[in-house]
């Protein structure tokens, strides 16, 4: 039987990566971080990819990595959300080591790997950030691109294999994201730049590898927001104050929290799901993957929208870290394939097709 549980390990990880993020990244000042235009702080990233070694948790020992899986990256994502913290985590040391670690052993794919593990290169997939499991090679400006202005390396992939190009080799347009802590940019690389990783065939089943696993670990990302948005709303209403007494003592206010709480729950459990599946393999994990994400999306963006609710006036300030939460989710919501998408392969994986 799956054991769901965390680990003791999974536990020391939560924690230190709790603290790392609770001395260098409160939400409470991320408003003023993004608005100065330096909510990416690169020492926070060394500190959290290189020194405490979560960069290489997906990346075997024998390449300098951690050899721990998806269930203690999960945890780190976790933690990531809850502060929705703007380090390329998800697309460099999820998405794109997982799509290096589908190739075979060839030189630049393991330098590639180990520069990854160490924390010393950041890389991102060059593919739109909506784009799922079943993304297919496109020429020309590729948009959307999650991270790319954080990347040093670029995977491309085009209709004849999977390239390594350098970041400074290729044309990079930021453009304004609605999740002003992941930042997205237009990437356009010339014809004939990079070093070709693997063939047509493998660069495609890569490329899903690496999808799917984002896919299922944007999971704990989303429930890691989902649980800040409930834990930050609950202490606001008990301490907040009406007719002399806590808003959060009110009937209406106590049911709505708790069916957030049965929602958060049921995430928890979703998100543990897909992270294990991952983890071991599992022939059931594209299953895993799709419910996850059609569950955690919903109840993190209900989430946010609850926290900004019941914070009332102050919940609808700039200054109130409420509405990054809400900016989040909701593009968590379409990130990695839309909810309509995952559902469709929901319904092909148990063979329920919709009506036509």
């Amino acid at each position: 039987m799956t054991d769901l549980l965390y680990s003791e390990a999974e536990g020391d990880l939560r924690a230190a990566v709790r603290s790392l993020l609770a001395d260098r990244a409160d939400p409470a000042g991320l408003p003023g971080r993004v608005e100065s235009g330096s909510a990416h702080d690169p020492a926070l990233w060394r500190a959290l990819a290189a020194d405490m070694g979560t960069a290489g948790l997906l990346v075997p020992e024998k390449l300098g990595g951690q050899g721990a899986t998806h269930r203690e990256a999960a945890v780190v994502l976790e933690e990531l959300g809850r502060a929705v913290t703007p380090v390329p985590y998800l697309t460099s040391s999820v998405i794109a080591t997982e799509t290096l670690l589908a190739l075979e052993a060839s030189d630049p794919a393991v330098d590639l790997l180990t520069g990854l593990a160490a924390g010393r290169t950041v890389a991102a997939l060059a593919v739109p950030l909506s784009a799922g499991p079943g993304h297919e090679p496109t020429t020309g400006t590729v948009t959307g691109v999650a991270d790319a202005a954080r990347a040093d390396v670029l995977l491309v992939l085009r209709p004849d294999g999977l390239y390594a190009v350098d970041a400074a080799d290729a044309t990079i347009a930021p453009r304004t994201p609605l999740d002003l802590t992941r930042p997205l940019a237009a990437v356009t690389v010339p014809d004939g730049v990079g070093t070709r990783l693997a063939d047509a065939d493998t660069a495609r089943t890569a490329v899903r590898r690496g999808l799917l696993a984002g896919a299922g670990l944007l999971a704990s990302e989303q429930l890691g927001v989902a649980e800040w948005c409930l834990e930050e709303t609950v202490r606001h209403t008990r301490d907040r104050h009406q007719f002399n007494r806590p808003i959060g003592s009110f009937q209406a206010l106590k049911h709505r929290m708790a069916q957030l709480w049965l929602e958060v729950v049921s995430a928890r459990a979703a998100a543990r799901n897909a992270a294990d599946a991952l983890a071991t393999g599992s022939p059931e994990a594209p299953l895993a993957v799709a419910v996850a994400q059609v569950h955690c999306s919903r109840v993190a963006v209900h989430a946010a929208e609850e926290c900004v609710q019941l914070h009332g006036g102050i919940g609808m300030t700039w200054e109130h870290p409420a509405h990054l939460y809400l900016k989040r989710a909701k593009a968590d919501q379409i990130a990695l394939g839309s909810v309509a998408r995952h559902k469709e392969t929901l319904a092909g994986l148990v063979d329920l097709p919709a009506p036509a």
